[in-house]
């Protein structure tokens, strides 16, 4: 009978979730899961039976929640909750050693906190485009993106890259490869230390393999289950190789990283750039941005539109490339 009496307990124990957040309806109904964000008038509640849903903030008549969060209200800074308690309709008890009772309508926003010394992180997004012409010419054309983080403790490791592969008639007219790995160590929670390296082979250009190291500070606007915003400085040495000869150069470099989620999660916003300032007289600078959309399908399959600009400036003169690219992809 003990031996009964465990089994059972077990089972119920690994069946349970990790949170125990429960919604209730102006309707009546009740849904059970892990409140994962709200914002934009939308609640994204994760359930064991329907996956991730959205709820209308102003359908809910009151909700409890076990799980930390950070709620931003109308006229007020973003305060800590240790918990939410029901507490009548259209109303919610905000639990932090002290009870407040607030109406649901004053809150804007509900994250998860995310601390840089405690959490433990994995994310990133792979994109695919394929582009296939059959008229006079024949041409093919894909691409593949990808980017991953990894963050523990004071560090945050991100990898990313591209391949792009171009045939017209049978032959090659574009063949490229790009990786990039950064390191950062964050001093505070916002302000970190990174160093980069970065290889470009591109078997179309003249100069066909590029070699960049740098290092400089960062800035951690914010990151949290809604997004990030990261602005970087840094002092770059680059090495451009060609059969006709080497090229070395330092080069100021500044970047961003931008990401935020909207309606719910379903949309995601986001943009990398970088724009350097070589210490040569024959380039004024050099940018390389993109611009994207992803619609999330699932908790993995994404839709994504993407704008990419690359331009360069010297001798009086500006170069600029411009794509446009729409794939699937996966993200994590």
């Amino acid at each position: 009978m003990l031996l009964r009496s465990l089994s059972a307990l077990i089972l119920c124990l690994a069946c349970s979730p990790l949170w125990a957040d429960t919604v209730w309806l102006n309707n009546g109904d009740r849904l059970t899961g892990e409140i994962i964000v709200l914002d934009g008038g939308k609640l994204a509640l994760k359930t064991k039976y329907a996956g991730q849903v959205l709820i209308d903030w102003k359908d809910i008549d009151t909700l409890r929640s076990e799980k930390p969060l950070l709620i931003k209200r109308e006229g007020l800074d973003s305060q800590h909750s240790r918990s939410l308690d029901a507490a009548g309709k259209g109303m919610v008890r905000l639990e932090n050693g002290t009870s407040e009772t607030v109406p649901l309508a004053s809150i804007r926003q509900m994250v998860p906190p995310r601390p840089v010394l405690k959490d433990r992180i994995w994310e990133g997004n792979l994109d695919a485009k394929l582009d296939m012409e059959r008229n006079e010419d024949s041409k093919d054309e894909w691409k593949l993106k990808g980017d991953t983080r990894v963050e523990h403790g004071r560090w945050r490791h991100v990898l990313s890259g591209q391949f792009e592969k171009e045939t017209k008639n049978g032959e090659r007219t574009e063949d490229n490869w790009e990786i990039e790995y950064d390191l950062d160590r964050f001093l505070t929670q916002h302000w970190f230390v990174r160093g980069s390296y970065d290889q470009d082979n591109d078997d179309f250009q003249f100069f066909n393999r590029q070699l960049a190291y740098g290092v400089g500070p960062g800035y951690r606007f914010w990151d949290n289950e809604l997004g990030r915003f990261d602005l970087i400085a840094q002092l770059t040495r680059f090495q451009l190789e060609s059969d006709a000869g080497d090229l070395d150069f330092n080069a100021y470099s500044f970047e961003w990283d931008f990401k935020r989620l909207i309606w719910g999660t379903r949309f995601e916003l986001y943009s990398k750039a970088q724009l350097q300032v070589p210490h040569i007289e024959e380039i004024d600078y050099v940018l390389d941005s993109e611009f994207g959309l992803r619609y999330r399908l699932n908790d993995w399959a994404r839709l994504s539109l993407l704008y990419e600009l690359d331009q360069v400036r010297g001798l009086g003169d500006t170069s600029s490339d411009r794509h446009y690219l729409i794939g699937v992809g996966i993200g994590w």
